[in-house]
């Protein structure tokens, strides 16, 4: 009996590959566990065409990743921040704001979660935070923190 292999099974082969197996070792363990298919034409066609869907769809993820690193990088983000008497901020600039000054001078929707500070920033100067945009695709936002009058 042929089957398509839906998921990597140990040492019989990778997703997407045809093998050939015992009838009963197909129908009761691969099939019935879901971790492959009957291989008829239509079964074979219809993964390739979702396997193509599924290149579409990530080629368009990292192509929007790539223009939102774009925009991060040539942009420098200001925040203003109240200061205390000896010069130093009142608590410290957080992800939080990063993410909501990115989005109200910039129009960039990023989940806080995925900016990271290098350091607490707590003194006025110019920072930079990494922006996982995610398939590896990181940008360094420079963070320009000035005191709030």
């Amino acid at each position: 009996m042929k089957v398509l292999l839906i998921k990597d099974v140990k040492a019989l082969g990778i997703a997407g590959e045809i093998k050939e197996v015992k009838d009963g070792y197909g129908k009761n363990f691969l099939i019935g566990k879901g971790h492959a298919k009957h291989a008829t034409p239509e079964v074979i066609e219809q993964w390739k065409v979702e396997q193509q869907q599924i290149k579409d769809i990530l080629a368009a993820e990292i192509k929007e990743a790539q223009e939102v690193k774009e925009k991060i990088d040539s942009f420098k983000f200001t925040v203003k921040h109240k200061v205390g008497a000896n010069g130093h901020l009142i608590g410290s600039v957080t992800n939080k704001e990063v993410q909501q000054v990115m989005f109200e001078q910039a129009q960039i929707a990023i989940d806080k979660k995925q900016i990271t500070l290098n350091a607490k920033i707590k003194t006025v100067g110019i920072f930079e935070a990494d922006c996982k945009l995610g398939n590896g695709i990181h940008a360094i936002a420079k963070i320009d923190v000035i005191a709030e009058v």
